[in-house]
């Protein structure tokens, strides 16, 4: 396994900032949230993203995955949906980011198969993969599963197991991963007070799995990104995420072997 840490637990603070953090705790790898606020979304100029691709590679660092927020399942026409998409496919591939995730955002297996299968020639010509996560409206990995089966496109779909987001919903991790192991590119990992109260806690404080979740990845070999997932933008009471970082570590380097 390899650590990442997504910027998402870093509100207000700029890339360079988010580079030292990571580097600072023995990451090799970040998420980057692609929104305004953080500087790093579609919009950026070819100038731009040179940038913030030899800044992260200059550090020692990859972009382990861009968080992008195309539904790819939201009810809707196809084509705006499409086109974000490919947009941040096309971003992933300038800042050298092997994929971009995606929300379901609906349970419509058709829609999401459609809008997979649409993007899925450039995805390819790229060299990147649509990362559709554990969440919202499908959240459990057998959700998921029956979604990338759906779109039958292997070569550049894969699946994000956000390790709250099934166990809230009653799926245990063996089922998770059961399920998604054909399809399993990445992990974001974190820990929450609760299946009813999410808010953030420090890893090991808290009622998520990790002690089975992490037992299951070693068993399975896992190899992929392991990306700690701290959601100080929506908790902004939380502590810093470089509080986190060292659990996180420690958790990945226990798994890891």
């Amino acid at each position: 396994m390899k650590l990442a840490v997504s910027t998402l637990g870093m509100p207000g603070e700029g890339l360079d900032r988010a580079i030292e953090i990571a580097t600072g705790h023995g990451c090799q790898g970040l998420e980057l949230r692609l929104h305004p606020d953080t500087g790093v979304h579609a919009s950026l100029d070819a100038a731009g993203r040179r940038s913030v691709r030899e800044r992260v590679e200059r550090a020692g660092l990859e972009i382990s995955a861009l968080a992008g927020y195309a539904g790819i399942c939201e009810p809707g026409p196809d084509e705006p949906v499409v086109e974000a998409l490919l947009a941040d496919l096309r971003l992933a591939a300038d800042l050298g980011a092997p994929g971009v995730r995606v929300f379901p955002r609906g349970d419509d297996l058709a829609i999401g198969a459609r809008r997979l299968k649409a993007v899925s020639g450039t995805a390819g010509d790229l060299g990147r993969r649509v990362l559709v996560e554990t969440h919202d409206r499908m959240a459990t990995g057998e959700a998921v599963a029956a979604l990338l089966a759906e779109a039958g496109c292997p070569g550049t779909t894969g699946a994000i197991w956000d390790l709250l987001h099934p166990w809230r919903h009653g799926e245990p991790p063996a089922r998770t991963l059961t399920a998604l192991a054909p399809y399993l590119d990445y992990v974001q990992v974190k820990d929450a007070v609760s299946a009813k109260d999410t808010t953030p806690v420090p890893m090991g404080e808290g009622s998520v799995p990790l002690e089975e979740a992490g037992e299951l990845l070693r068993a399975a070999r896992f190899a992929g990104w392991v990306s700690l997932e701290w959601e100080r933008t929506w908790y902004p009471q939380v502590a810093p995420v470089e509080e986190i970082l060292p659990g996180a570590a420690e958790w990945v380097r226990r798994f890891a072997s």
